[in-house]
């Protein structure tokens, strides 16, 4: 049987993706370390199921890049309460790109994206 270890998003400045993902969703931060040998920075944040890296390529790595339209890749976390994130979303001045979006009675859903772009979907099971 396979369990998740982690997903990994490469971030262009890893200070600011860990401020984002710390200060604006609240997901703790477990450590940061600098590879020098392998060219990169990262940090892992803590999920339940499996954990978050943020790897910074240390010659520059790759700038933001756009939004696909599909919202894919992604990394989707369960919200309990899809009201309150909006609403801390909005305090915190980060815009939702797509949703929220419903299936009446059974799941309601949003995407954002971090500072590089990278898409993190929020689904509140209603069932």
């Amino acid at each position: 049987m396979w369990k998740v270890d982690h997903f990994a998003f490469e971030v262009a400045d890893l200070d600011t993706a860990i401020r984002f993902y710390t200060e604006t969703l609240g997901m703790t931060l477990m450590f940061r370390e600098v590879d020098e040998e392998h060219g990169e920075a990262f940090a892992f944040l803590e999920l339940e199921g499996g954990n978050l890296e943020l790897l910074q390529v240390l010659d520059g790595g790759a700038p933001p890049h756009e939004v696909a339209r599909s919202f894919s890749p992604h990394l989707a976390l369960t919200a309990g309460d899809l009201d309150a994130l909006i609403a801390t979303l909005e305090t915190n001045g980060v815009p939702i790109g797509k949703g929220p979006l419903e299936i009446e009675g059974s799941v309601r859903w949003l995407y954002i994206a971090d500072p590089d772009n990278n898409v993190i979907e929020f689904v509140q099971w209603l069932k």
